[in-house]
Order: C-alpha cells, then structure tokens, then sequence
C-alpha cells in the first residue's frame, strides 16, 4: 500500500470515528421532523384562531402595544422558524455522539417543548404573566440553544438565529403586553 492509500484509509476511519453516535439521514429525518411537527401540532391546539373562538376573543380583547405584528405574519413566520428548527436539528443529529452535540440537542429539545408551553400558559391558561415569565425563560433558552448548536455545527446555529430573534421580539411583545393587562 502506497502512501496516498495510507492517507485515504487514514482519513476514511477518521471520518467514521468523528460520525460514531450520529443518527442515520432517515432517523435524524424522522426525529427532528417529528419532534418539531409535534410541538407544532401541540402548540397550535391554543392558537388564536377561528378553530378556537374563545381564545380569540380573549386575545382579541387584550390591549397590544403598536408594534405587535397581524395576526397573518404569525401564520406565515411560524412556519418557517419551524422548517429551520427541523433542519438545524436534523444537522445536529447528524453529529458524532458527545457532550456537545448532546448538550445542543437537549437545548433543542427545550426549546421545542417551550413552544407548546408558552402557548398553554398565555393562550389556554390566558395569562399574561405566565406568558410573560415564559417567553422570558424562552428567549433564555433559545440564546443558549444557538450558542450551543455554534460549538457543535455552525450551520445549525444560524438556523436558529431567526428563532431566537422572533423569541426576542416575542418577549418584547408578551412583556409589553403584560404590563398593558395588568
């Protein structure tokens, strides 16, 4: 064996000893969707909207400050933070198994399971101090997501990127939103 097919098997066996623990493209497919498409699906259960009439006129009843968005952008945004969730951790389920992928996926999981939770706190339990208090721990959360996912795949921490800022401007709004209501 030549030196170039020392360096190639040296380089083959290093590339799978770095994959060691990563999930296969079709399980990282299907638990990165279907975690995100849960919290989607569960969070929706207490969205303001006409499936759910109650909980739109209480939203609708509650004072807003100007720069809360139409109810419109919520349906278009939450989408694609959605699809980008998914695929930031579809990259990082990808990774080689340690301490800082496992680290980034359990945040990602946090963070999935905060969206659901918010909407149940400041939707169904219509609490604006829960929701409040919970887009807080959110926006808390999804910096240390990103931050997270940066050390393990960068790719996968500017996926979030959008995330934690629509959780920034989120917080902003729930803050604001409280302290109208109270």
């Amino acid at each position: 064996m030549n030196e170039r097919q020392k360096s190639n098997l040296r380089e083959r066996s290093e590339r799978r000893h770095r994959r060691e623990g990563a999930f296969s493209p079709w399980a990282a497919l299907a638990i990165a969707g279907g975690a995100v498409l849960a919290a989607g699906l569960v969070g929706r259960r207490y969205a303001p909207d006409r499936s759910h009439p109650e909980i739109k006129d209480w939203y609708g009843s509650l004072e807003k400050p100007g720069f809360t968005p139409p109810d419109a952008v919520f349906g278009a945004v939450w989408p694609a933070l959605e699809l980008l969730l998914a695929a930031g951790g579809y990259r990082l389920l990808r990774e080689a198994s340690g301490p800082e992928r496992d680290a980034a996926l359990a945040l990602w999981a946090v963070n999935l399971a905060m969206i659901p939770g918010w909407t149940k706190l400041f939707f169904g339990e219509r609490s604006t101090t829960a929701g409040f208090a919970a887009a807080t721990a959110q926006l808390g959360a999804g910096l240390g997501y990103v931050e997270a996912a940066r050390r393990v795949d960068g790719p996968a921490a500017a996926m979030a990127l959008p995330y934690a800022a629509w959780i920034a401007f989120a917080s902003l709004t729930a803050e604001e939103v409280w302290r109208e209501n109270r």
